[in-house]
């Protein structure tokens, strides 16, 4: 079974740096992309970055691009979502994501399989 357990997130005065990791057990995929999504009230669940797993190439929302940044660690199986220079509008529930059998860089939900729990990232003037 799949899991992608979430952590790191928190509040910030803007102009801050959060990081959060990713970790997903209990797969097999010889390919996969790792997205972040973010979904703040009332709005529709956003893009934010994502990594080839095997190639490490990333690709960022315009929003973001700059600011945050994606790594992982290939052996732990765990990702990275750097955030830096944190504005109030990157106020959201992030969550972690797998699309498998790919080794682009996909940026829609919809090719999303696996997701994480979530985790609050609350920033604060």
């Amino acid at each position: 079974q799949v899991q992608l357990v979430e952590s790191g997130g928190g509040s910030v005065q803007a102009g801050g740096s959060l990081r959060l990791s990713c970790g997903v057990s209990g797969h097999t995929f010889s390919s996969y992309a790792m997205g972040w999504f973010r979904q703040a009230p009332g709005k529709e669940r956003e893009f934010v970055g994502t990594i080839s797993w095997n190639l490490g190439d990333t690709l960022y929302a315009d929003s973001v691009k700059g600011r945050f940044s994606i790594s992982r660690d290939y052996y732990k199986n765990t990702a990275y979502l750097q955030m830096n220079s944190l504005k109030i509008e990157d106020t959201a529930v992030y969550y972690c994501s797998v699309a498998y059998n790919v080794d682009g860089t996909p940026q829609y939900p919809g090719e999303y399989t696996y997701w994480g729990q979530g985790t609050q990232v609350t920033v604060s003037s």
